[in-house]
């Protein structure tokens, strides 16, 4: 509708112009066409004027006094001869006077006629020539109109064309708008058309791109921000089903219940900052902490979940494991990748968390990941779609989360497979100088 109202306004606009146009056009022709007759009109008239004066005599012209009297009365378009000055324009008198020759316009009667004058030679006489005013100038406008009439028609068509062609790009524009309004995603409109019109089909693209991606971010972020929550209420309700069956002391379940509502309480913390700075990642903030406490922590998390799936969960390690890095994200890295190693691993499996200085590992023996599956593990939906059918996946984020968390820790995270018999994770973080040093060989 917009489209239809632009291109019809374009129409009347060029057409009132073009009409202007082609006004003016006929009026300055008329007024430059008749000027033009009227002096070849009185050209011809004075060479026929010298003609009869160079090859007629006064006495020869007088004889023709009877006939040129019956042309003047009966047929009044044909040329005449006068003798008498007196009917002439005083201006053209004053010139045959002085001997030379005068052409114009005259009114003979009531009618107005061309005029050419020159003085008769030899005698005193005066050979005037005339010849009516007719409507010469009729088959002039006649064509001028045709000629008007037809440039008209061309450009009400070009105008048809040219507002058609300004106002198709932007009704494609304007149709993909209230697509994105109404919720879906057009597809990119085409570039044509002059350059302001292509510029703004560029534009629109760009922000309909721009758009879609907010969309997916947000989508992405919700679907992160979900799967973040489920961690610890998945705990939280563990161990309170294990305190009403008497299977834990109530108050190590409470200590572990009160730990999980704090990480909520920091998610949901997060997520108020998020919105106030319309952001999408988390805060990170990296200190010295120990790798092996949260390794323990994560394993005590997941104790009765791997007991209910049938599969043995160690922490391993050696000592002390320092590293740089947000103590609350590892825990969510940890856990992240145990949640996924226990869901994947088959009964009487194992699930291995090892601690070392600045590295984390899990191990699991599950049914790993193919070589070209391996180099896609950390892309967000990636393994969702790939075994989505074929194993019990999560939402295909979990993985995703650890690579971007990591990266924000300053660390890095790969992933090595044997598919049927061993797939470890690795986490790389930094390590604080002095334990750098202390791990430096002698």
């Amino acid at each position: 509708m917009g489209g239809s109202r632009l291109r019809s306004q374009l129409f009347r606009a060029i057409g009132v112009v073009v009409l202007i146009c082609v006004s003016l056009t006929i009026g300055l022709g008329l007024v430059l066409t008749e000027r033009e007759v009227r002096k070849s009109t009185l050209r011809d008239l004075a060479h026929q004027m010298d003609l009869i004066a160079a090859s007629q005599g006064v006495s020869t012209v007088r004889s023709m006094q009877p006939r040129v009297q019956r042309i003047l009365n009966h047929s009044p378009e044909h040329e005449i001869f006068l003798f008498n000055r007196r009917d002439l324009p005083p201006w053209a008198r004053q010139r045959l006077a002085a001997g030379d020759a005068a052409q114009g316009t005259m009114t003979f009667g009531t009618d107005p006629y061309y005029f050419a004058a020159r003085p008769a030679n030899p005698g005193p006489g005066t050979l005037i020539l005339l010849r009516r005013q007719h409507s010469l100038l009729s088959g002039y406008v006649w064509g001028l109109l045709i000629a008007a009439g037809a440039g008209g028609l061309l450009a009400a068509l070009a105008a048809f064309l040219l507002a058609r062609r300004i106002a198709r790009p932007i009704d494609r524009v304007s149709a993909a708008a209230r697509s994105l309004t109404r919720g879906t995603h057009p597809e990119p409109v085409p570039i044509e058309g002059a350059t302001e019109i292509a510029t703004l089909a560029g534009a629109f693209n760009e922000l309909a791109a721009q758009l879609r991606q907010a969309q997916e971010a947000e989508r992405n972020f919700l679907l992160s921000v979900s799967h973040e929550l489920k961690t610890p209420l998945t705990a939280i309700r563990g161990y309170a089903e294990a305190v009403e069956d008497g299977v834990l002391d109530p108050r190590e379940a409470a200590a572990t219940v009160a730990s999980e509502a704090r990480r909520l309480e920091r998610l949901v913390r997060d997520l108020l900052d998020l919105a106030r700075m319309n952001r999408t990642d988390f805060s990170v903030h990296n200190a010295e902490i120990d790798l092996a406490d949260v390794v323990q922590d994560a394993v005590r998390r997941y104790e009765q979940q791997a007991e209910s799936f049938g599969v043995e969960l160690h922490a391993v390690a050696d000592g002390p494991a320092p590293a740089l890095a947000d103590a609350d994200r590892v825990l969510q890295v940890v856990s992240n990748l145990v949640e996924n190693a226990l869901r994947l691993t088959p009964p009487d499996g194992e699930v291995r968390v090892v601690a070392a200085p600045g590295v984390l590992r899990v191990e699991d023996t599950g049914p790993g990941l193919a070589e070209d599956d391996a180099e896609h593990a950390f892309e967000r939906f990636y393994l969702h779609e790939r075994y989505g059918l074929e194993r019990q996946v999560g939402t295909g984020l979990g993985l995703a989360i650890v690579k971007e968390l990591t990266l924000a820790m300053g660390g890095d995270v790969e992933v090595e497979s044997s598919p049927g018999t061993l797939t470890v994770f690795t986490v790389r973080l930094r390590i604080p100088k002095v334990a750098a040093r202390e791990t430096l060989p002698a």
